[in-house]
């Protein structure tokens, strides 16, 4: 699904409040490889929650992540771009059967009953979702829908920068791409997005995402947290999250508490949300046709750069009663039986998940 689309090759750009990211692939027989890769940071305040407020500095800042390549040089201007997560509005819908031109006129009329906003204030996009099991006598639509005010910024950002934009795709959707085994999930799915500024829980089942929200927590949130605890610098708190994670046990240098300690407030909090999320879900379950009988959430799946937090997955495990997994991100990329050898390492991956998912989409439309 995206809201602008055009028949060229591009690029992954996955662009967020403090960081934006580049991918790019190339197709290996049926697979793929990173060709080249970029990372730049973006200054507070250029970006807040999701809304540019400085269009000519992130241009710039897109303009020289692109010189700055790593690997491959870039063989196009066009791109497949994120959108933020925080201000998108995703929803499945029941229609009745009909022509593909018929539909086009249906989502329109049907979205004014589920956006809240006029829908001549927003891009508005859709995909069917095709059932796993079970002959439908009624079509399930993924609805997608941001304000124009929101994304009409981040157009004009990628064209001052010299881009051309082939789509612009809301960050769930690469993210599922990214994470998700050929894009099927026979029961459902919570993916959860431990990014530097919030956390996103995005529930994928069957062949679509289903839920969508995110909150204010964030890998940011936890080095302040330890940097007032120990006194310390947010650059040494930052130092001993990644040294001591969450072993309840491993106190710090300066053995006033371990970071665990420190940290459980905001964990108990993270947890709440993660049950209230999940129980929202399940009490409005609709429309998934699966194989699986089981509809309750089968499994977790971490990414962004806080999945990498010592200790982080047996901890939501624990407290949830749910399998908890690190992501892949080259689950559709690379050959089951070969192993990512491209100078991104684990750990680094899971930051590029959305940047991967859409350039992943971008390398399949090379053909």
């Amino acid at each position: 699904m995206d809201l602008l689309n055009l028949k060229t090759d591009a690029f992954g750009l996955d662009i967020s409040d403090l960081s934006l990211k580049i991918a790019v692939l190339k197709r290996q027989g049926k697979f793929f490889n990173l060709a080249s890769f970029a990372e730049e940071v973006i200054k507070p305040g250029i970006i807040k929650e999701g809304e540019i407020k400085d269009e000519a500095a992130l241009a710039k800042i897109i303009e020289e992540a692109v010189k700055k390549i790593t690997g491959e040089k870039l063989k196009t201007k066009y791109v497949i771009a994120s959108l933020p997560e925080e201000k998108a509005f995703l929803q499945v819908i029941r229609l009745p059967k009909m022509s593909e031109e018929d539909l086009k006129s249906a989502v329109v009329f049907e979205a004014e009953n589920y956006i809240p906003m006029p829908v001549d204030q927003v891009y508005l996009d859709y995909q069917i979702v095709w059932p796993l099991a079970n002959h439908l006598d009624h079509l399930d639509v993924l609805l997608a829908a941001l304000p124009k005010t929101t994304v009409d910024p981040y157009l004009s950002c990628l064209r001052s920068s010299g881009i051309k934009p082939k789509a612009l795709e809301i960050e769930s959707l690469a993210i599922g791409r990214a994470l998700i085994k050929n894009e099927i999930s026979p029961s459902p799915v919570l993916l959860i997005d431990l990014g530097a500024t919030r956390t996103s829980f995005i529930v994928y089942s069957g062949s679509s995402l289903r839920f969508t929200s995110s909150i204010p927590v964030s890998c940011q949130h936890f080095t302040q947290m330890i940097s007032k605890a120990l006194d310390v610098s947010l650059l040494e708190a930052e130092k001993l999250k990644i040294k001591y994670g969450l072993v309840p046990d491993a106190k710090t240098q300066k053995d006033k508490a371990s970071i665990f300690e420190i940290l459980v407030p905001a964990l108990v909090d993270l947890v709440q949300q993660i049950k209230k999320h999940l129980d929202y879900y399940q009490s409005h379950i609709f429309h998934e046709h699966l194989i699986s009988k089981d509809k309750g959430v089968s499994k977790i799946i971490l990414c962004g750069g806080g999945a990498n937090l010592k200790g982080f997955p047996e901890f939501l495990s624990s407290q949830l009663e749910i399998p908890v997994e690190i992501g892949n991100p080259w689950i559709n990329i690379l050959p089951e039986e070969k192993k990512n050898k491209s100078q991104l390492s684990p750990e680094e991956s899971l930051r590029y998940a959305t940047a991967l998912g859409l350039a992943l989409r971008g390398a399949r439309q090379q053909l």
